[in-house]
C-alpha cells in the first residue's frame, strides 16, 4: 500500500493555538482583587452588612430597661374661671377668676428590681452575637460565590480555547483527508468523516464562545467591573490538599466553630431568658424615683389673689406586686417553655445538617483529587492513543475516523482535567464553609495558586467587545483557513445481475431387483 502523506503532530497546533491566546497581553485580576470589589457592590452583601447593623443597634435597646430614665417636663396652662356665689353676703353675685400656671420639672426613675428587664438585657446582648454570626455566613457565601464566578470564567476560557486548538487539528486532518482523495490514497468516506467532525467543532466553538461570555456577565455583576479578566492556574499547576486527613476531625470542628450551629445555640440562651422574662410576671417589681418640680402662678390661684411659686424636690420608692392577671403569666410561661423545645430541636437539627455537609464536602474533595490524578494519567494515556492512532494511519492500518476519535477523546480529557482541577480548589473552599472555617486566608491560599498578573490570556470574543476592553488592544483570533466542502460525485452504482442457476443433475432411476 502506498504510503501516505505524513500529518503535522497534533502537539503543534494546540501550541500555537495556546500561543496566539498567551500573545494577547490583557491586565487581570486575581481573585483577592475581584472579592474586594465585590464587597463594596454586591447587593446582597450590602443588604447583610445592613441587617447586622439593625441587629446590632436593636440588641443594644435593650440595656435601656436597666438604666434611669429621666425626663424633663414644662407647660403653662391659662384658667378662666367664674365663681358663683350661692350663700352669705354675696349671695347670686358671679366672680370672674382669670389666672397662670406655670410648671417645670425633671424626673428620674432608677429601676432596681425588675426581672423582666435584666432578662432582656442579657437577651439583647445574645442577639448582638446572633447578628455576627449571621453577618459571617454572609461573608463565607459571598467567597464561595465570587470564587465560583471566578473559576466558572476560567473554565469557560480552557474550553474555548481547547475548541479552537481542535478546530484546528480537526481543519488539517481534513485538509489531509481531501489531498488523499484526491491522490486516490483514501476513499471519499474519509473526507466526509472529517467535514463531519470539522461542522460539529464549529458548532461547538459557538456553543463555547455564548458560554464563556454569560460566565463574564455574572462575573461582572457580581464585581461589579465591566471586562473582568480572572488571572489563570499557575503552570505547572499545584493544587492545595485540605488538613487534616480525618473527616470526623472536620465534623467536630463544625460543632465548634459553625455560626449557625452558634446561632442555635445563641437561640437557645434567647428562649431560656424568656422563659425566665415570663416566670417574672409573677414577681414585684421596685424603682427609685428622683425628682424636682417648680410651680408657679403669677396671679393667683382658684383661692388666692397673691402669686406664688412653689420648689417642690421628691425622693422615693416605688414598689409594685402583681396578684392576679387573669391567668395570662401562667399560660405565658408554658408557651415560652414550649418555645425552648423547639429551639434544642432546631439546634439538633443544624448540628446534624452541618454534620451531612462537611461529611459530603469532605467526601467531595477527596473524591475530586483522585479524579485529578485520575484524568492526568488519561491524559497521558489519550496522547499516547493519538500519536499511535496517527502513526496507524500513516502506515495504513488505521483509518481517519479512529485519529479523529482519538482527538476528541484528548480533548474531552483536557476539558474534563481542567474542570477537575477548579472543582478541588473550590471543593477547599466549600468544605470549609461547610464546617464553618471558611476565612480570606483561605481564599489567599488559592490565590497563591494563580500566575503572575503579568500576560494573562484573554480568548478573543465573538461580540462586540465592553467598555474595557475597547481600551485594550483589539482581539484578533486565530487565523484557521475555511475548508470548503469535498466534492462528491453521484454514487449510481448498476443493479446488480443475479446469476442463471445452473442446470439441474439428472437422477437416474436406480435398478429394480
Amino acid at each position: 500500500m502506498p504510503s501516505r502523506p505524513r500529518l503535522s503532530p497534533f502537539s503543534a497546533a494546540l501550541a500555537s493555538t495556546f500561543a496566539a491566546l498567551l500573545a494577547l497581553p490583557a491586565q487581570g485580576q486575581t481573585l483577592n482583587e475581584l472579592y474586594d470589589a465585590a464587597r463594596s457592590y454586591d447587593a446582597t452583601y450590602q443588604g447583610a452588612r445592613a441587617q447586622y447593623d439593625a441587629n446590632v443597634a436593636r440588641a443594644a435597646q435593650a440595656k435601656a430597661g436597666i438604666l434611669p430614665a429621666v425626663g424633663l417636663t414644662a407647660g403653662v396652662t391659662r384658667s378662666d374661671i367664674e365663681i358663683d356665689t350661692l350663700t352669705g353676703a354675696g349671695r347670686g353675685t358671679t366672680t370672674p377668676r382669670d389666672f397662670n400656671t406655670q410648671n417645670v420639672g425633671i424626673n428620674a426613675t432608677q429601676p432596681l428590681y425588675r426581672p423582666a428587664n435584666w432578662a432582656t438585657y442579657e437577651q439583647g446582648k445574645r442577639q448582638a452575637d446572633i447578628a455576627q454570626a449571621v453577618f459571617t455566613i454572609a461573608e463565607q457565601d459571598l467567597i464561595v460565590r465570587v470564587s465560583q464566578a471566578y473559576f466558572d470564567v476560567l473554565a469557560s476560557q480552557d474550553s474555548l480555547a481547547l475548541v479552537r486548538a481542535q478546530k484546528v487539528a480537526v481543519a488539517e486532518q481534513l485538509a489531509s483527508a481531501k489531498r488523499n482523495f484526491e491522490v486516490g490514497t483514501s476513499t471519499i468516506t474519509d473526507s466526509r468523516e472529517a467535514q463531519a467532525r470539522y461542522d460539529l467543532v464549529i458548532a461547538q466553538e459557538i456553543a463555547a464562545e455564548n458560554d464563556l461570555q454569560v460566565k463574564k456577565v455574572v462575573l461582572d455583576q457580581l464585581v461589579g467591573r465591566p471586562g473582568s479578566v480572572p488571572v489563570p492556574l499557575a503552570v505547572p499547576v499545584v493544587l492545595p490538599t485540605a488538613m487534616p486527613a480525618d473527616i470526623n476531625a472536620w465534623v467536630a470542628q463544625a460543632d465548634e466553630a459553625h455560626p449557625a450551629i452558634k446561632q442555635a445555640r445563641l437561640g437557645v440562651d434567647v428562649a431560656g431568658l424568656e422563659v425566665e422574662k415570663a416566670k417574672a410576671g409573677h414577681k414585684p417589681t421596685l424603682d427609685a424615683n428622683l425628682g424636682y418640680n417648680v410651680t408657679r402662678n403669677p396671679t393667683g390661684t382658684t383661692t388666692s389673689t397673691v402669686g406664688t411659686r412653689a420648689n417642690a424636690a421628691t425622693v422615693g420608692v416605688t414598689f409594685n406586686l402583681p396578684l392576679f392577671a387573669g391567668f395570662a403569666t401562667e399560660n405565658r410561661i408554658k408557651e415560652t417553655l414550649a418555645l425552648e423545645d423547639q429551639s434544642r430541636s432546631v439546634l439538633e437539627g443544624t448540628r446534624r445538617n452541618v454534620a451531612q455537609a462537611t461529611r459530603a464536602a469532605y467526601l467531595g474533595l477527596v473524591s475530586g483529587a483522585g479524579q485529578v490524578k485520575a484524568l492526568e494519567a488519561a491524559e497521558s494515556s489519550s496522547q499516547s492513543a493519538l500519536d499511535a492512532n496517527r502513526l496507524g494511519y500513516q502506515v495504513g492500518v488505521r483509518i481517519n475516523i479512529d485519529v479523529l476519535n482519538s482527538q476528541s477523546q484528548l480533548f474531552q480529557t483536557k476539558r474534563d482535567l481542567a474542570q477537575a482541577r477548579y472543582n478541588v480548589l473550590l471543593g477547599n473552599l466549600k468544605l470549609r464553609q461547610a464546617n464553618g472555617t471558611l476565612t480570606t486566608d483561605d481564599m489567599n491560599a488559592i490565590n497563591a495558586t494563580l500566575a503572575s498578573n503579568a500576560g494573562v490570556p484573554a480568548v478573543p470574543s465573538a461580540t462586540a467587545p465592553d467598555r474595557l476592553q475597547q481600551q485594550q488592544q483589539p482581539v484578533v483570533p486565530p487565523s484557521i483557513p475555511v475548508i470548503p466542502p469535498v466534492p462528491v460525485q453521484p454514487f449510481n452504482p448498476p443493479a446488480p445481475t443475479m446469476p442463471t442457476p445452473p442446470v439441474p443433475p439428472v437422477i437416474l432411476n436406480p435398478p429394480v431387483r
